[in-house]
């Protein structure tokens, strides 16, 4: 598989089933409605598609030129940290807006959404790579 349709398909899948996880969770932690919230995660998992080709290109790139290859269990942590961290950064504002709460509060449900997508990125991660096999940077 070369390395942008692997791209593409980790993107794509990981935010398709991550806009249940974040309807979901945006449901329990907040007053927002079903349909509110599924529109959030539409808009939240499209900024995240982007980011994460961006992101995990650069990471890529980052990766190939390490002298020890393969993905530990501490680069996988510190990939999913770092890809969250970017969005804290975009989606914030947004989730304010769109629920009509202020900075705070729209941190606060991020903060809940960040606990769960660490979690579910690592393994996303492994679960993929275990599907598809590390990408040619990791090996």
């Amino acid at each position: 598989m070369t390395p942008t349709r692997r791209k593409i398909i980790y993107a794509v899948s990981f935010e398709t089933l991550g806009t249940l996880v974040a309807t979901l969770g945006l449901m329990v932690m907040s007053d927002a409605k079903p349909l509110q919230s599924l529109v959030l995660s539409v808009i939240g998992a499209t900024i995240a598609l982007c980011w994460s080709y961006l992101f995990n290109t650069i990471f890529e790139a980052w990766e190939a030129r390490q002298p020890v290859k393969g993905r530990s269990n501490l680069r996988r942590a510190v990939h999913a940290l770092m890809f969250e961290g970017g969005l804290v950064l975009i989606c914030v504002p947004i989730m304010a807006w769109w629920l009509g709460v202020g900075l705070v509060e729209a941190a606060g449900y991020e903060a809940g959404l960040i606990v769960l997508f660490i979690a579910y990125t690592y393994a996303f991660t492994w679960g993929f790579d275990r599907v598809f096999g590390l990408p040619e940077s990791a090996r």
